[in-house]
C-alpha cells in the first residue's frame, strides 16, 4: 500500500511538472503528502453529485470517469482520468461535488486530503502548478462539450482518440498512435456522447481509415491524417512549446 502512495505522487508530479517547474525541495512536498490508497472494482462511484468531499483523489492504476447524472438515472461522461492525473483537485476549494467519480476499470485510487493540499498552497510556485492543473481540466471540458455539441461522430471518437494519445504520452503510458485502452464500447459511447450502435458503425468507418480499437487497444496508423480528420488541435492541452505535438 505503502508503494501505491508513492507511486501515485510520483505519477501526480509527473504530470505537474509537465507546465510547471518545481525545486527540488518543492518536489519532495508532493513526493511526501499523505495519502490512503484504495483498490476498487470497475464500476463504483467514488462520489456521486452533491456529496461532500475532504479528499482529492489520483489515479494510481486504471481508468476513471466523471460524470454527470440525469434526473432519470442515466450517466453522461465529461471527462476521463489516466494514471498520475487528480480526478477533482477543483474539489479542494469547493468541496460539495456537482459531479460524479466512477471507475471504469479495476483501479487503484490514492486518496489525498484536502488539508495537506491547501497546506501546498502557501508556496505560491507549488500553487500555481496546482493551479494551473485545474485550468487544464476545464480546458478539457471546454473542449468535449465543443466536440459534441458541433462535430460528427467519426470526427468526435477520432478527436478522443487524438487526445487520449497525446495525454497518454505526456503519462509515459504509451504513443499517440499505440496505446491501451481498456474501456468497452459501451462506455466509449458514453464519453462520445452516442449509442453504443452508433459507436460501433463509427469504429469501423475509422478502421477504414487506419484507426483500429481491439481488445482494449487504440492504434494509429497515420498520426497527422487522423488528427486531420478530428480537427484535433493540440492547444486546448495548454501544453509548453516543445512539448506541443505536430500535427
Amino acid at each position: 500500500m505503502a508503494d501505491d502512495r508513492q507511486l501515485g505522487l510520483e505519477q501526480f508530479l509527473r504530470r505537474l511538472m509537465v507546465r510547471s517547474r518545481l525545486s527540488a525541495a518543492q518536489q519532495q512536498a508532493i513526493r511526501s503528502l499523505p495519502g490512503r490508497p484504495e483498490h476498487l472494482r470497475a464500476g463504483h462511484d467514488v462520489i456521486v453529485p452533491g456529496e461532500h468531499t475532504d479528499e482529492s483523489c489520483t489515479v494510481v492504476r486504471g481508468l476513471m470517469s466523471r460524470f454527470d447524472m440525469i434526473l432519470d438515472g442515466g450517466r453522461q461522461t465529461v471527462a476521463l482520468y489516466l494514471p498520475g492525473e487528480m480526478c477533482d483537485l477543483h474539489s479542494v476549494p469547493v468541496p460539495t461535488s456537482g459531479w460524479g467519480l466512477e471507475t471504469l476499470t479495476e483501479t487503484t485510487v490514492l486518496f489525498v486530503p484536502h488539508e495537506a493540499l491547501r497546506a501546498l498552497t502557501h508556496d505560491a510556485s507549488l500553487a500555481l502548478a496546482l493551479w494551473r492543473d485545474t485550468t487544464v481540466d476545464g480546458s478539457v471540458l471546454a473542449k468535449w462539450v465543443a466536440n459534441m455539441g458541433r462535430k460528427q461522430a467519426v470526427a468526435r471518437v477520432a478527436h478522443l482518440l487524438c487526445e487520449l494519445g497525446v495525454r497518454m504520452e505526456q503519462l509515459g503510458l504509451g504513443a499517440r498512435t499505440a496505446f491501451a485502452l481498456p474501456v468497452t464500447q459501451a462506455q466509449m459511447a458514453e464519453a462520445a456522447g452516442m449509442t453504443s450502435v452508433h459507436l460501433n458503425r463509427t469504429l469501423k468507418t475509422l478502421a477504414d481509415a487506419g484507426v483500429s480499437f481491439t481488445r482494449g487497444t487504440v492504434r494509429i496508423a497515420d498520426w497527422q491524417a487522423t488528427a486531420h480528420l478530428a480537427e484535433f488541435d493540440p492547444a486546448y492541452l495548454l501544453l509548453p512549446e516543445g512539448k506541443q505535438p505536430s500535427v
